[in-house]
This record gives C-alpha cells, sequence and structure tokens, in this order.
C-alpha cells in the first residue's frame, strides 16, 4: 500500500512557507492506520521492547498503537505542565527560541527497552529532548520510529548514533 497517497500536503501551515504533512487523512483510512502501524513495529518486533515512548500529541496516536502491536507499555511525553505527577523536564532550542518536554519521573525503569515514535522527524530537537529524558530515568533507548522524514531539515543529524527508523521520507 502506498501510504504517501494517504497523507494530504497543506501548504503554508502553520505559516507561510511551510508544507505540512497532515496525516489525519492516513489515520481515518483503516488500511492505510493499519499499514503504518505494521510499518512502524516491524523493525522492532524482535527487539523485546517494553516501553514505547510517544511525543505529543500525534506521537501518541501511533505511539500507543505501536506499543499494542508489540506487546510493550506506552509512556507519553507532554508540554510542560501537562503531567499530574513529578516530572522531569528537558530543554531544547527551536529555530528561534526554546522548548521543553517532560515525562513522569517514575515512567521508565532502570534497564527498561525503550522505543521512541512520532509522526515527523523534522529537525530533530523534540527527538534528541525524548531521547535526553529516556536516558536520564535509566532507560536503554533501542530506537526511533518516525512515520514520515522530512530529509531536507537534518533532523537525523541530531540523532546521530542512534537507530532512527522512517517509514516514509520526503
Amino acid at each position: 500500500m502506498d501510504l504517501k497517497q494517504h497523507i494530504r500536503h497543506v501548504p503554508d501551515f502553520p505559516k507561510p512557507g511551510i508544507l505540512f504533512y497532515d496525516i489525519t487523512t492516513l489515520l481515518r483510512h483503516p488500511q492505510g492506520l493499519k499499514a503504518a502501524i505494521e510499518r512502524l513495529a516491524m523493525p522492532f518486533a524482535d527487539a523485546r521492547i517494553e516501553v514505547v515512548v510517544g511525543i505529543e500529541s500525534r506521537g501518541f496516536i501511533l505511539g500507543a498503537a505501536v506499543a499494542e502491536r508489540l506487546g510493550a507499555g506506552f509512556i507519553p511525553v507532554r508540554k510542560p505542565g501537562k503531567l499530574p505527577a513529578r516530572a522531569i523536564k528537558e530543554i531544547y532550542d527551536l529555530e528561534y527560541g526554546k522548548d521543553a518536554l517532560e515525562i513522569h519521573a517514575d515512567a521508565v525503569e532502570q534497564g527498561q527497552r525503550v522505543l521512541i515514535v512520532d509522526d515527523v522527524l523534522a529537525t530533530g530537537g523534540t527527538a534528541a529532548a525524548t531521547a535526553q529524558l529516556v536516558r536520564k530515568l535509566g532507560g536503554e533507548l533501542h530506537g526511533l520510529a518516525f512515520l514520515i522524514e522530512l530529509l531536507a531539515l537534518g533532523g537525523k543529524s541530531r540523532l546521530a548514533g542512534e537507530n532512527v527508523y522512517s517509514v516514509l521520507q520526503y
């Protein structure tokens, strides 16, 4: 199945000059959703992943489904102030300014085998910050899986040395 045919391209969103790849049109397609989840999970089927970490917000959708497919638990990584219990924070650089992500301080156990899942790998900032959070908690990061990788933005370079997998490249 050609997953790209189910992804809507939205020009000038969220600002002029940006071409947004909208996966909601893929998610509503039963066979497309199934194929996307299968392709995200497949390279990690024998990795004995114990928990999947999904990055807010579309990473929640994909990550939870991948976790179920792999027989793993699911952990959300959120913007600051959204988690109800004690959390740890990782601040990272944006093109103009800084942002931050948080994970519950007890989310990952020492030595747990972790897979990070998100919808898009763009500049790599959120993925790198999430990897740092996992490592701060003592998790063993076995890979990062993305539905889409935007090659021109070079996000993979911020994840040097990591096992990075993307289903689709643009």
